[in-house]
């Protein structure tokens, strides 16, 4: 059984199709990544994922039960499903710690004692708990996601998706967000990615999807499909690539 699913989804802003079709399942404890062109409908189709996007036509399954938009239900599902973007959204007033805890007191309802704990276990996992009484300013690019990272795990989801996690950061910087990402995969955690890091998807992920044109162009495992792509579209996506490296 799936545990989160698109389900022939099509969205549409205005005229323009952005999703056209797209089915996609993930299992319990599968890492997916997903590639493509700007425009191809990634960001789309993984905000359509955790609710923040309503879908025009199909349906999104968590659990096999069809997501709600009512407010409390997408409060319910974001504790679920954690995401981190290309923007932090760390408030840069704030500690590390506390931009943790918010979401943990102010959203789940735990005690001081109980958010500080998981706020401390989830910069365990992401190599920062040094950085537990740091500001935001203080924090390289690098950190600053790990942090984002750290605040999402703290919420203790049972899905997580990333939205290119690594585009904003300068190459010096993004080694270390991978590792972490990397770490988490061989925890077993279930993981949605758009990314641009193609040595991580062919690493770390147990399927690769390459969107085109809003539809799932092509799918499989991540060795097979960077060996032996079976359309000229993602041959034509590895080439423009491999010319940039």
């Amino acid at each position: 059984m799936s545990v989160l699913a698109a389900c022939a989804i099509s969205k549409s802003f205005g005229p323009l199709k952005v999703l056209d079709e797209v089915s996609l399942a993930i299992e319990p404890g599968e890492v997916v990544a997903i590639i493509g062109r700007s425009g191809s409908g990634k960001s789309t189709l993984l905000r359509c994922l955790c609710a923040l996007e309503r879908v025009d036509r199909g349906s999104i399954l968590f659990d096999d039960r069809p997501l709600s938009l009512r407010p409390a239900a997408r409060r319910a599902l974001h504790r679920e499903i954690g995401v981190v973007f290309q923007s932090l959204n760390l408030f840069p007033h704030l500690t590390v710690e506390r931009n943790i805890t918010l979401g943990l007191t102010a959203g789940k309802g735990l005690s001081g004692e109980t958010a500080r704990q998981l706020a401390l276990e989830g910069l365990q996992r992401v190599d920062l708990a040094e950085k537990l009484h740091a500001y935001p300013g203080q924090l390289s690019g690098g950190q600053q996601q790990r942090v984002a990272i750290a605040r999402a795990l703290a919420m203790q989801p049972r899905v997580m998706l990333f939205d290119e996690p690594t585009s904003a950061l300068d190459p010096e910087l993004v080694g270390e967000v991978v590792r972490v990402l990397e770490k988490l995969s061989a925890a077993g955690m279930t993981m949605v990615l758009v990314t641009h890091e193609m040595g991580f998807a062919r690493r770390a992920a147990d399927t690769l999807v390459f969107m085109h044109a809003g539809r799932v162009w092509e799918k499989g495992a991540p060795d097979a499909l960077f060996a032996r792509p079976q359309t000229r579209e993602l041959a034509a996506f590895f080439g423009a690539l491999n010319s940039f490296s």
